[in-house]
C-alpha cells in the first residue's frame, strides 16, 4: 500500500486521485458484491466445492480492495496512523494478499480432480473438506505476517508501539530478519502455486487425450485452469510494481506522482475486479444466474 507520495500532491490532483480510486473501489466492490449475494442467494452453489472456493476468492479480494481504498483516503487526511492500528492494517492486507493465488491453487486441484478422477470427485471434495482446506489456506496467509508482529513485539521496546507512522511495512517491520525473509517467503508461496498449477494443467492434458476422459469436460478444466495462471500473473503486479515505478521514474521523473499512482491503481486495484468477474462470466450457472439477478432488478 504506497501512499507516500500525498505530501507531493496539489489539492486538484489529490482530490482527483481520491475520486477515481474510491469510484473504481464502490464499482468493482459492487460488480464483486453482485456474485456474493448470487451465491449467497441460490442454495445450488452451496453443494459445489469449486463455488465455494470461487466466492471465498472474491470475499478476500473485497476485503482487500476496501483496506486499500480505506487507508489510500485516509492517508491524505492523516498519513500518520498509530502502531497498533497500522499492525492490523498490515496483517489483513498481508494475508488477504497471499490469500489469493493460494486460493487459485486449490481451485485448480480441485479441477484436476474432477477432470482425472471423476468417480471420487464427490468423496474428495466434500463441503467440509473445502471448507478445512479454506481454513487452512487463511492460516497458511496469515503466518508471515503474524510472524512479523512476533519478532517486532520480541525486538522493539513498548515505546516503539506508542509511534504514529506511515503505514506500510516497511516502516513497521525494519529489523534484519524482516527484511532478509521478504524474498525466501514469496519465493516460497508463488513457487508452490506455480508448480501446482503447471502440475495440474498437464495432468488434465494427458488426461484430455485418454479415451475414458470426457474431452469437452477436460478442454474446459485446461483452460480454467490457464486463466487461473492469468490471474495469478495478476496478483503478481504487486511484486513487480516497485521496479516498474524505478524504470518510468528514470524516463519521466517529473511525473513522479502520476506514475506511482498509475502502477498503484494497475498493480492493487484492477485486479481485483478482472480475477473475479472473467471467472464469473465464463461459468454458466454463474452467468445465468447473474443475468437473471440483474433482470429482476430492472423489473423492481
Amino acid at each position: 500500500m504506497n501512499s507516500t507520495w500525498d505530501r507531493m500532491d496539489s489539492f486538484q490532483e489529490a482530490f482527483i486521485k481520491n475520486f477515481i480510486l474510491v469510484f473504481l473501489g464502490i464499482a468493482i466492490n459492487y460488480v464483486n458484491g453482485t456474485f456474493v449475494a448470487i451465491f449467497f442467494t441460490n442454495q445450488i452453489f452451496y453443494t459445489e466445492s469449486r463455488y465455494i472456493l470461487y466466492i471465498n476468492m472474491v470475499i478476500n479480494d473485497m476485503i482487500m480492495l476496501s483496506l486499500t481504498v480505506a487507508i489510500h483516503v485516509a492517508t491524505y487526511i492523516s498519513p500518520l496512523f498509530k502502531m497498533p492500528v497500522c499492525c492490523v492494517v498490515i496483517i489483513i492486507g498481508s494475508t488477504t494478499h497471499k490469500n489469493t493465488p493460494l486460493n487459485l491453487a486449490g481451485m485448480a486441484i480441485e479441477r484436476y480432480i474432477a477432470v482425472c478422477n471423476p468417480l471420487r470427485h464427490a468423496e474428495v471434495c466434500t463441503i467440509r473438506r473445502t471448507y478445512i482446506a479454506l481454513a487452512i489456506t487463511w492460516g497458511v496467509a496469515a503466518v508471515p505476517a503474524l510472524s512479523d508482529l512476533v519478532i517486532t513485539l520480541v525486538t522493539q521496546p513498548f515505546s516503539f508501539f506508542s509511534k504514529a507512522l506511515l503505514c506500510y511495512s516497511f516502516n513497521v517491520y525494519n529489523t534484519r530478519h524482516h527484511v532478509d525473509s521478504v524474498t525466501p517467503v514469496l519465493v516460497i508461496y508463488l513457487s508452490f502455486v506455480w508448480l501446482t498449477l503447471v502440475y495440474t494443467y498437464f495432468r488434465v492434458l494427458f488426461a484430455a487425450k485418454a479415451a475414458s476422459t470426457d474431452p469437452i469436460s477436460a478442454r474446459r478444466a485446461r483452460n480454467t485452469i490457464l486463466l487461473h495462471g492469468a490471474q495469478v500473473m495478476l496478483c503478481m503486479l504487486s511484486y513487480i510494481a516497485p521496479w516498474c515505478d524505478m524504470f518510468f521514474l528514470q524516463l519521466f521523473p517529473h511525473h513522479r506522482t502520476k506514475i506511482l499512482f498509475a502502477t498503484f491503481v494497475i498493480s492493487n486495484v484492477l485486479p481485483r475486479l478482472l480475477s473475479p468477474l472473467i471467472y464469473g462470466i465464463r461459468d454458466q450457472k454463474l452467468f445465468k444466474c447473474m443475468k437473471g439477478y440483474y433482470c429482476a432488478a430492472e423489473r423492481q
